[in-house]
């Protein structure tokens, strides 16, 4: 395995902890240090600061807005059923319900609907709630046809949204689409704006303003970290204070989701909401109704949000053990192929629930580290899920794809599409070839990239401090990885089932020193991996590539690692 770092410290080299973190930044590009450790606060950020142009169909919006609310027509705010989506619709949907719109949310189904606008779920929508106006949040920038459709049934549309454009835009009667932005940060921005625009006349002034200063930004850092959109400029802003204002938070539905999930109480990182809150919004849509979700971010009763935030928790545990099986299922189908594996796996299944598909593509993708390609059968069709890995675009190469597809969007690094049954066996071979075409094998060679090469008495606390003061991480702007050669002085196994391994190393010049203690070692903690530590013995060389952090414990701090590659 490959390990590349941007600079080598070397053990004799002076050098500060100061200096250190501007090595980390200046490898990530940025150069403004005080607006990045002190991003502009959310409240501050205009809509019309992402496009000038916005202004004009900002008055558009307004106009139309104005006239619907005079009229007392009513507006439907359709989401998407994932965390961001539904984060996003929780803000903008309660925020016109307070202005004191006819307003009501709409959550298409996974399975029965699929993603974004469809006729379906527009003839759906009209026969539930005949609105005058429909506006997306976090999907719609490429549904020409469906838009259409919606306009020709006397609807207005207005379009939210960040995902990747096609060739041609819907012809909307607006349209805010921010690709630096997670769906629920448009909906934020777009939101705040119209709030701007009605407060005066509003007896709900005073809770929207907390909601917009507390609730609504931790909503929306939930749906930045869970999209995997870049921690830069807005979006940076949005969840470093989004993280902030959790503690401030009395929203029933987020406290009893921290509850099921045992976080109560806890400082909540991107790692929290990432792993632990985002699935349990994103289990309903996948398995279940997304409007459970959205019913519990929205709801003002506390046994309600107790109780759907529990059956969340269940659902969740029940996506997990399929995702496991599902997963399992994918490997022996991989294991079966005749030849090598291609650069690029596609798998197809009957059986796979079409809520997990883009799962088990992530988890094939991590393992083998191939793009990979998911389908399973739908009603006459094959919904389809891609995930990648750097340096390959898997939506664009889909794209190239489209006379075999029904439809397809998504981003960089992850696609969803629907593909007729007929076209199936012709998409596949195309595909594999395409790819066995494109895709250069030096893409495919795994790598772990580190921040630094460093020796191991460069690591203190202090330094883990000031890593902190650049927080949040996620994509965009990683947690800094580190490096080093070293040697082990100790290991032990821990953990209820003793899955996991600790062990203590140091620098290999200072562990020959007969007065040297474990206290002088570096502590890094090896999730499930507690398999090698029959292979370790004090005294042996290895490389390690890790993280640092913090370990808080009532007063004390000790610096510790936690290792992301242990190389033998």
């Amino acid at each position: 395995m490959l390990i590349n770092f941007f600079k080598e410290i070397k053990s004799d080299e002076k050098i500060t902890n100061d200096e250190i973190i501007k090595i980390i930044l200046e490898k990530r590009k940025i150069t403004d240090l005080k607006n990045f450790l002190n991003p502009p606060h959310p409240l501050k950020i205009s809509l019309f600061d992402f496009d000038k142009n916005y202004k004009k169909e900002f008055e558009t919006v307004i106009k139309i807005l104005k006239e619907i609310k005079n009229k007392n027509e009513k507006v439907v705010v359709y989401t998407d059923y994932d965390a961001d989506g539904i984060t996003g619709g929780a803000i903008l949907w309660e925020t016109l319900y307070l202005l004191g719109f006819n307003v009501m949310p709409y959550v298409p189904d996974r399975i029965k609907e699929g993603y974004g606008l469809s006729i379906k779920g527009i003839d759906n929508v009209i026969s539930q709630f005949n609105p005058s106006l429909i506006i997306t949040v976090d999907h719609g920038i490429t549904k020409i046809k469906e838009t259409e459709y919606a306009q020709k049934k006397d609807i207005k549309i207005i379009i939210t949204d960040h995902h990747l454009k096609a060739e041609k835009t819907p012809k909307a009667e607006a349209i805010f689409h921010i690709s630096s932005l997670s769906g629920s940060g448009v909906a934020y921005f777009f939101a705040k704006e119209i709030f701007k625009n009605f407060k005066s006349k509003n007896s709900n002034f005073q809770l929207l303003e907390n909601n917009f200063q507390n609730d609504y930004m931790s909503l929306a850092s939930i749906g930045t970290i869970a999209d995997l959109v870049p921690l830069t400029g807005a979006s940076r802003s949005l969840v470093k204070y989004g993280l902030e204002v959790f503690p401030k938070i009395k929203r029933f539905g987020i406290i009893h989701i921290l509850k099921e999930a045992r976080i109560e109480g806890k400082k909540i990182t991107p790692y929290e909401i990432g792993f632990m809150i985002a699935p349990r919004i994103n289990a309903s849509g996948r398995l279940k109704s997304a409007l459970d979700a959205l019913r519990l971010l929205c709801t003002k009763k506390e046994e309600r949000a107790k109780n759907i935030a529990l059956s969340l928790g269940k659902i969740n545990r029940e996506r997990q053990d399929l995702v496991e099986k599902s997963v399992d299922e994918a490997r022996l189908k991989i294991s079966n192929f005749k030849s090598q594996i291609s650069k690029i796996i596609i798998l197809v299944s009957d059986n796979w629930h079409e809520g997990i598909i883009g799962l088990i593509a992530s988890k094939i993708t991590e393992e083998f580290y191939r793009p990979t390609i998911v389908m399973t059968k739908t009603d006459g069709h094959y919904k389809g899920s891609g995930r990648s890995i750097k340096d390959f675009h898997i939506t664009n190469f889909l794209r190239n794809l489209k006379d075999f597809l029904v439809d397809v969007g998504g981003h960089e690094q992850a696609s969803g599409f629907t593909i007729e049954e007929k076209m199936l066996k012709k998409f596949i071979e195309i595909a594999q070839k395409k790819a066995n075409e494109e895709i250069n094998e030096k893409i495919l060679e795994k790598k772990i990239t580190a921040d630094l090469k460093i020796p191991i008495s460069k690591i203190n606390l202090d330094l883990a401090k000031k890593i902190e003061s650049i927080a949040p991480f996620g994509i965009g702007n990683p947690q800094p990885v580190f490096y080093s050669e070293a040697v082990i002085f100790d290991a032990k196994i821990f953990g209820k089932k003793n899955e996991h391994l600790k062990i203590w190393v140091t620098d290999e010049n200072l562990s020959s020193n007969l007065k040297f203690q474990i206290s002088n070692c570096l502590e890094l903690i090896a999730f499930n991996q507690s398999p090698l530590f029959s292979s370790l013995s004090r005294n042996q060389k290895i490389k390690i590539v890790y993280t640092i952090e913090i370990d808080r414990w009532g007063d004390k701090e000790k610096i510790r690692g936690r290792t992301i590659k242990i190389i033998k």
